[in-house]
């Protein structure tokens, strides 16, 4: 009788899920995806990363433009230390980005080699639902 109770809320949850996170808003989802994508980045896994991007980047650059220049960014700075989300805005209207839902997300960061940094990440609705990077900067 346990089994079946089991497998029964296991199908439960798994009907169920994507209808909650279909309830999430646009600023709450984008943030679930930028940071599995800075986990990424973090781990200095930036072929992965690449092919977390939007759809409009991949098209702009390939993955060897995008390690070398992840490398160059994110090497100098060492290993995370902390970071918070400080802001997130969603919008329909950013000059420069690609039409359609985008959410910008900042993010209060240290690192071993700065003590102070912000991130960046802005994120687009791909044409598949998925929220995915568009534009990552630190400051």
């Amino acid at each position: 009788m346990t089994l079946s109770k089991a497998a029964f809320t296991v199908a439960l949850v798994v009907m169920l899920a994507p209808s909650v996170w279909a309830g999430e808003t646009p600023e709450a989802a984008a943030q679930r995806s930028a940071e599995a994508w800075l986990k990424l980045v973090d781990g200095a896994k930036y072929e992965d990363a690449w092919r977390q991007t939007a759809s409009a980047v991949k098209k702009a650059v390939t993955t060897e433009q995008w390690q070398q220049g992840m490398s160059a960014e994110r090497r100098p700075l060492g290993k995370l230390l902390s970071r918070k989300v400080k802001n997130r805005l969603y919008t329909e209207q950013l000059p420069g980005a690609p039409s359609g839902k985008q959410v910008i997300i900042q993010f209060a960061s240290t690192f071993e080699s700065k003590a102070s940094a912000e991130e960046q990440v802005t994120l687009v609705l791909d044409p598949d639902g998925t929220w995915r990077v568009w534009t990552y900067f630190i400051r």
